[in-house]
């Protein structure tokens, strides 16, 4: 009952809670008017919208796995690895809320479906043992850093906001991504990876619409 009560109150503090982060708002423009999305154009300011919202889709599913993770880790010390990164994800959820709102934008309509497969591949992840478990985030973080590469390139230029959550969130994936090999996770066959690749290029497509 106690693992019920904490899965849906953390569904809720995701999905529909307003976010603080512990840490700084990464934006921070030589000038007031370089992040302001009225110097964007109108393409220019939906294309940062879009990419955003989807980055806000890979941080509520980060939420989701670490939840599910941590609840089926039997480790101690694992378990509280999974915590803390779960509260880095939480600053990453708020800052992509905030440059959302800035753009005018709004987060995807299907994160809850997105929470939910995220929570159900995070529990199977977490069955398998530990060292499976943190080798799945390995990959995923690894692979999240690849795709917030991919938006540095795409965001406009004069996005220095965007850019510069963007790049916070690459560098705190890259850490989550090394800790957990330090930690004893183990590399994923290929063919794995790849469904996660796919499975994720259906997330971040429909997202950037949706």
């Amino acid at each position: 009952m106690d693992t019920l009560l904490n899965t849906a109150d953390q569904v809720l503090r995701t999905l529909w809670a307003p976010h603080h982060s512990r840490r700084s708002y990464p934006a921070r423009p030589a000038s007031a008017s370089a992040q302001a999305p009225s110097e964007l154009t109108p393409t220019e300011r939906q294309l940062s919208g879009a990419l955003m919202r989807v980055n806000h889709v890979g941080e509520v599913c980060a939420q989701a796995l670490y939840v599910a993770q941590g609840q089926v880790c039997k480790n101690p010390v694992l378990k509280a690895q999974f915590q803390a990164a779960a509260l880095d994800e939480v600053d990453h959820l708020a800052w992509t809320e905030q440059r959302l709102a800035e753009l005018g934008d709004r987060p995807s309509w299907l994160n809850p479906l997105w929470f939910a497969g995220a929570y159900g591949l995070g529990l199977l992840a977490g069955r398998l043992g530990d060292r499976v478990s943190l080798g799945f985030v390995v990959e995923t973080e690894k692979q999240v850093a690849e795709h917030l590469q991919s938006h540095l390139r795409q965001l406009p230029e004069k996005d220095t906001a965007s850019r510069q959550v963007v790049q916070q969130m690459k560098t705190d994936e890259l850490v989550h991504a090394r800790q957990a090999a330090q930690a004893g996770g183990i590399d994923l066959p290929p063919p794995i990876k790849w469904l996660m690749r796919s499975a994720a290029k259906v997330m971040t497509t429909v997202a950037h619409r949706i």
